[in-house]
């Protein structure tokens, strides 16, 4: 049956002719790849990256796996083919992208869900693969294949782990060189397919054409669909244009927000409670899609990977470098997933809701506290047995002591803020608040914080509405009022620069004229991140700025404050440098950036007045700007990845 409508006859070929395109460049890329060869010496073609042992990965709970992975070791062995027999809870996944060819064999759990020893690297392959900042690229070096054991008994559960396994090497890159073949143990032909598939695979690595398996690589061939494995995996940026147009896009909710007192929304035990769901289930699929915990209506937390990072003792965030923050102690969080910017940079591209005031159905604030601890602590538990993870670290993960309130959207939207604030407070845990600069009354009405950030992605109205894409007329004048409440508040004040290539790294003097208006305590300058092009955003690589570019227009910056700031700190790792007020933080001259948090919950308890300077704490040496440490804590162990690209350093 066709459309009747000529605009509908219209959009539909359209949609085809994109899709066949699509296809057929999906097609050529494949093809454009080098077919399979491994050569028994270790040396596997010209490129350097793939002259390693292959690695042969067994994901094992009751050691059936294991058994099938060392008897595959001994005919691989025996057949002059170099591999490692590897516990990937040992593993760093980190290193796959320097892999040329990897055998998995991998066993299912309950509910579907991969073993213990399998955990870390099923997670990281996951998160990878819906993570628009990795892309379909990194794995695009690497070779694999994998065979599944499971029971048929599971219904939809059956080998879940193998099919899943290959879903998303593909989806990153990696060339399928043999079918995934799954055994089911309630068969009893576990060991007979088992053996086929050695069989093969040794015959397609010894280059044998009589195996009827030559397969170019980077085609999908084996357990699932092709269609199924691009099924929203390939990249986020295959998945941009259907994202456009299904994700709800709520630039019609205008006019003031509804106060307690008026009748504009529903009043639930006296609380403004609208009828209508921030989180629709197409936003909701999306977010979880990107790592997202949903906490009730409107809420969400995520585990940062500067938490992971610091729980294996990596390094910690920027914020732990400029204010003592322990990062592996740290929940990122926010009450509010919906915004009033469509800003160009935006990690999530649009895929969370926007709106101008609060009109949607409102949670309890205990429960959004109670709720974001319980699932963050559920995320921190899963890093137990991760390769540098120490029980004393785990531990401490378990209590979270910071709490970033700026995961994604505009939390001083919740009607609630103040109260969740309390909530945070009384249990100990500090609070970094980042508003975008468009509710000026939320600010002024906003309990104090740990520290206060606004904003400033741009200095002129001409760039802020280019860069923030806001839905405000009035956003101009609504950003200056904001920075002049910031001016009234008596704890620590921060604008947040991001800075953007081509589009807001000229603009010094405009800048430093905004310092007038809020006189914030601090200015963080960071260059932007690059997230991938999509429809709603062409930023590229070319946008980003290097650390010296950055630390360049700091300089600049504090020149132009005529000694009111000075660069205080910086975090090479974040492309990141701290500004701080002089008169302020620089006592005797040494730095106190840091922030004595205790001291900090003692003063809140107490509803007496205090300022950032009740709070301070003195700032160690390898975090002050210009220290060789570049601000990674020589406490911690630094793990550099292996770079191709020129050092800014």
């Amino acid at each position: 049956m066709y459309p009747s409508s000529l605009s509908a006859r219209i959009t539909l070929l359209a949609l085809f002719s994109a899709s066949t395109f699509y296809f057929i460049y999906k097609s050529r890329r494949r093809k454009d790849l080098p077919l399979v060869s491994f050569n028994p010496n270790g040396d596997s073609g010209s490129d350097d990256l793939s002259r390693r042992r292959g690695k042969l990965f067994f994901v094992s709970q009751t050691g059936s796996s294991r058994a099938l992975a060392r008897r595959l070791f001994s005919l691989l062995a025996s057949s002059g083919l170099p591999f490692d027999l590897v516990d990937p809870q040992s593993y760093e996944p980190e290193d796959l992208s320097k892999e040329s060819l990897v055998l998995i064999v991998a066993s299912t759990w309950e509910d579907g869900k991969p073993p213990e020893n399998g955990r870390f690297l099923a997670n990281w392959l996951a998160e990878s693969a819906a993570d628009f900042r990795v892309g379909s690229l990194l794995l695009s070096r690497c070779r694999f294949a994998v065979f599944g054991v499971g029971s048929g008994a599971y219904g939809a559960h059956f080998n879940a782990v193998a099919k899943d396994l290959s879903v998303k090497m593909r989806a990153l890159g990696a060339g399928e060189i043999l079918p995934l073949s799954l055994g089911d143990v309630d068969k009893g032909d576990v060991d007979g397919l088992f053996d086929i598939w050695s069989e093969k695979l040794i015959a397609v690595l010894k280059g044998g054409e009589d195996s009827g398996v030559v397969l170019e690589s980077g085609v999908g061939t084996g357990g699932e669909s092709e269609n199924e494995s691009d099924g929203g995996f390939e990249s986020d940026e295959d998945g941009e244009s259907s994202g456009e147009s299904v994700v709800v896009d709520l630039e019609d909710i205008a006019g003031k927000g509804p106060s307690r007192k008026s009748g504009a929304a529903a009043q639930i035990n006296g609380k403004a409670n609208g009828t209508r769901e921030m989180v629709t289930p197409v936003i909701r699929t999306s977010l979880e899609k990107q790592g997202y915990k949903i906490i009730g209506s409107h809420s969400g937390v995520k585990i940062c990977r500067w938490t992971k990072s610091q729980l294996r003792g990596r390094g910690g965030c920027y914020k732990h470098s400029f204010y003592g923050i322990e990062s592996h102690r740290c929940m990122e969080a926010t009450p509010s997933l919906a915004c009033a910017n469509k800003c160009v940079f935006c990690w999530r591209h649009h895929t969370n809701p926007v709106g101008k005031s609060w009109q949607w159905k409102m949670d309890d604030p205990l429960e959004i506290v109670v709720t974001a601890i319980e699932l963050h602590t559920k995320m921190i538990k899963q890093m137990k047995g991760v390769p540098g993870v120490t029980q004393e670290r785990l531990s401490e993960g378990l209590s979270p002591r910071h709490c970033a309130l700026s995961l994604v959207g505009e939390p001083i939207m919740y009607p609630e803020i103040n109260a969740l604030v309390d909530e945070l407070h009384r249990r100990h845990i500090s609070t970094f608040l980042v508003t975008n600069a468009q509710f000026p009354e939320k600010i002024k009405m906003l309990k104090p914080v740990t520290q206060l950030y606004v904003s400033v992605d741009a200095a002129t109205k001409e760039s802020l509405k280019a860069i923030d894409r806001p839905l405000f007329g009035n956003f101009w004048e609504r950003f200056i009022d904001s920075l002049r409440e910031l001016k009234d508040k008596q704890q620590r004040t921060v604008y947040r620069l991001t800075l953007v290539k081509g589009w807001n790294t000229e603009d010094i003097d405009a800048y430093s004229n905004l310092f007038s208006i809020g006189k914030p305590d601090f200015v963080e300058i960071k260059g932007v991140t690059y997230c991938g092009s999509s429809a709603t955003s062409k930023l590229t690589m070319e946008n980003v700025p290097w650390h010296s570019d950055v630390k360049a227009f700091s300089e600049a910056l504090a020149s132009r404050s005529k000694g009111a700031y000075e660069v205080a700190c910086e975090h090479v790792h974040s492309c990141c440098v701290l500004l701080a007020k002089t008169d302020k933080f620089k006592v005797d001259g040494q730095w106190f950036t840091w922030i004595d948090y205790e001291k900090f919950q003692v003063l809140v308890a107490s509803g007496k007045p205090f300022d950032s300077r009740d709070y301070m704490a003195a700032t160690p040496s390898w975090a002050v700007y210009g220290a060789d440490e570049g601000g990674f804590d020589p406490d911690q162990l630094r793990y550099r990845k292996e770079r191709h690209h020129k050092s800014n350093r």
